[in-house]
């Protein structure tokens, strides 16, 4: 174990020698052109770059109040579907192996104690179509489904605010527009004494509230789309193996058990005769 570290540890600074390097490569024409004060387009263009994303935030002002919680809600929701949607959330490891073990070895109640006791979207479902399995397979049926159907509802629910994001998006952005189309015409109608520097903050404003709200918007409709893709393929997964769950188990408490262990009966005790009195 020891030598397979040493044997990498070079590779690693291989890599960081590299990357140290490519970073210098990088910076290095911008420093040595600042160095010698050329005042060429190369120099502005750099200065430009590097300015560009302060340059939009202080444009942005005070609209980042209404963009900048959306853009975490965004966030938000995107991590939380994330985790609720993956398929170990949906089908753990190892439970229907082991649910289809206990079924076959005709332990009803410890397999209704692991549904019910798993925390999982088939667990919940199980633990449903179980609840009303001597009612008939038709009834437990429906019984998973509603379930089913009652998260697969509550996923779609988180879903829709992405959507809402992604609408909400280039309205904003189209709000700060017109704002600072505003800011630029009140400057042009002030008179003879106009500043290009103020019409240019205002149209500047214009732009960059577009350009974030339209960047908000953007990921939001990506993630709504592979969101609802997702929650449509992890539901049916679900309901496919809860249905074939509940048919196994149906089945094996229709099946005739086997025969039942005899007990082993001690043998009596002699009786003792009691004596006949005489008449």
């Amino acid at each position: 174990m020891t030598n397979a570290v040493q044997r990498l540890l070079p590779a690693r600074r291989g890599w960081l020698v590299l990357g140290l390097l490519l970073v210098a490569l990088a910076f290095a024409p911008a420093a040595l052109l600042a160095q010698d004060g050329d005042p060429s387009p190369v120099v502005e263009a750099v200065k430009v770059q590097d300015n560009i994303f302060v340059h939009i935030i202080k444009s942005v002002s005070f609209f980042w109040i209404i963009l900048l919680p959306t853009s975490i809600w965004l966030i938000a929701m995107v991590v939380l579907l994330t985790l609720d949607l993956r398929m170990s959330a949906a089908i753990p490891a190892g439970f229907v192996d082991e649910f289809t073990d206990t079924v076959n070895k005709r332990k009803f109640k410890e397999a209704y104690d692991m549904a019910r006791n798993d925390t999982s979207y088939l667990g919940r479902v199980l633990t449903a179509g179980m609840a009303r399995l001597q009612y008939g397979i038709e009834d437990a049926r429906e019984a998973s489904t509603n379930t089913l159907e009652a998260v697969k509802s509550d996923k779609e629910q988180k879903n829709n605010y992405t959507a809402v994001i992604a609408t909400l998006g280039p309205l904003l952005g189209l709000v700060g527009t017109v704002f600072g189309m505003i800011m630029a015409f009140m400057e042009l109608s002030s008179g003879e004494n106009i500043k290009p520097a103020k019409l240019a903050e205002g149209i500047s404003h214009a732009l960059a509230v577009t350009l974030v709200g339209v960047a908000i918007a953007v990921p939001a409709v990506a993630f709504n789309t592979y969101f609802r893709n997702r929650i449509l393929q992890v539901m049916l997964e679900v309901g496919s193996v809860s249905d074939d769950l509940l048919t196994q188990m149906y089945h094996n408490s229709k099946k005739p058990g086997g025969p039942a262990p005899t007990a082993q009966v001690a043998p009596a005790a002699p009786v003792m005769a009691t004596p006949v009195a005489p008449r």
